[in-house]
């Protein structure tokens, strides 16, 4: 017997149980935005503890050098996240969303232990990077179902008038996820010395993340799956999809997320770093800052996600490109020693970055028709994020670290720019049934 048949097997036997309320989708609303947040939370940890990272994981001989090396392993992680929404993503289109979720849960608290626990490289040498790489890029391969399946997963359950509203708690969490990473970041930082954080504090983050865990993991195991799935999946032979349509619609959806996530891990993964390694400022007071500027940012979410039900998702999302062109550079330049600086500059760009992150989940799921929703966003979101999110941190610091700053912010620029013309092409979507899409 097929997966296929088993997943339509299994659909129809759900269909003969009472349809979920909306205080049932209201329940797994909440289930997959805990887990959410903690697999960010997750995934953030380590572009927060970089600098102590790089040194307990890479030779020291080179500071410079470990710390480039340890965003080149985030950046490489970052890589893997299209074949796991590929792999995820179909195994989510197949045998539902809720198997996903709790799967990938599973996957990436694993991992978070493994590098809370694992020797450094002055225990085992150049094997304790390898570990790190490898244990990074397992946890990219689940990153990249997760983030293709939460966000199919919530824009499905979403009543149709305020699926814009319930797809901004994607983001949410995603926000949520790093605040909090960067609220260990400024704890530890603060309670410990340079030394004891360096030499085991780095370790606190990923070790909590494996155990909090444990309660998402809970909560998941309850969710309802989602109807539209359900009824695709219980509607008998359909005719095949135009092979045309499923290819513009992941090429629109690559270059529409291409400024978006460049922006977003610059301003939530990198500036911290940047304040840290050249501006000078104090650790704690840089995450402290970045916990601030995400707070506010995430407060700004909901109201997008309503804005967007009201008067539409393309205006939006072009307004964000504008703003983000324009923005770029001087909130860049005004990132000094002082901790305002990077407070009112990451609050500024978290804002305007939170704008197109709170439409993404029902942006995406209204773009892909049901039968192949979770594959094209975990192909087309997780190549944009690899490709250009996932480097960003790198680039920042290599075009930094090398006397080309300018640069950084002018490729911020141009991915916009890219934004905005993908976001001109693509038809208006708000309020539409997703079994229509």
């Amino acid at each position: 017997m097929s997966h296929a048949q088993t997943g339509s097997e299994a659909a129809a036997g759900d269909r003969t149980r009472p349809a979920p309320t909306l205080r049932s989708r209201r329940k797994s609303l909440f289930a997959s935005t805990v887990g959410n947040v903690l697999e960010w939370y997750e995934w953030s940890a380590y572009a927060v503890f970089a600098p102590f990272i790089a040194g307990a994981m890479f030779s020291s001989s080179d500071q410079v050098s470990a710390l480039l090396s340890t965003l080149a392993v985030f950046a490489v992680g970052f890589l893997m996240r299209p074949l796991g929404g590929i792999v995820f993503g179909r195994i989510a289109d197949r045998r539902g969303r809720k198997f996903v979720l709790v799967t990938t849960m599973l996957m990436m608290a694993g991992g978070s232990l493994v590098i809370g626990l694992m020797p450094t490289y002055a225990s085992i040498g150049a094997w304790a990077s390898l570990v790190l790489l490898l244990t990074r890029m397992a946890q990219g391969f689940a990153h990249g179902g997760e983030s293709a399946t939460a966000n199919t997963y919530v824009a499905e359950i979403a009543p149709s008038e305020r699926r814009g509203l319930w797809g901004s708690i994607v983001f949410v969490a995603i926000f949520g996820g790093s605040a909090l990473a960067y609220s260990v970041g400024g704890a530890v930082t603060s309670v410990l010395s340079d030394d004891a954080a360096g030499q085991w504090g780095w370790r606190i983050p990923f070790v909590l993340g494996a155990l909090l865990a444990l309660a998402a993991l809970y909560l998941r195991r309850s969710m309802d799956e989602s109807e539209v799935f359900s009824d695709e999946q219980s509607g008998g032979a359909v005719p095949p999809l135009p092979r045309g349509q499923v290819v513009r619609a992941v090429l629109l959806v690559i270059t529409m997320t291409s400024g978006i996530t460049a922006a977003h891990y610059t301003w939530t993964s990198y500036v911290s770093t940047y304040a840290i390694t050249r501006m000078g400022m104090d650790a704690g007071v840089a995450y402290w800052c970045s916990v601030a500027a995400q707070c506010v940012a995430l407060t700004t979410l909901p109201l997008w996600g309503v804005l967007s039900d009201r008067i539409g998702r393309r205006p939006m999302m072009i307004a964000f490109a504008v703003l983000m062109i324009t923005l770029q550079i001087p909130l860049t330049g005004l990132i000094g020693s002082a901790g305002w600086t990077l407070l009112v500059a990451s609050s500024v760009a978290l804002a305007v970055v939170a704008i197109p992150g709170a439409l993404l989940s029902a942006t995406m799921a209204e773009t892909f028709p049901t039968r192949v929703r979770t594959q094209g966003i975990g192909f087309a979101y997780s190549v944009s994020v690899a490709v250009f999110g996932g480097t960003a941190p790198y680039l920042n610091q290599f075009f930094n670290e090398y006397g080309m700053a300018r640069l950084s912010s002018v490729y911020i620029m141009l991915l916009c720019a890219l934004t905005g013309i993908a976001c001109g092409l693509m038809r208006e979507t708000k309020g539409i049934h997703l079994a229509d899409a």
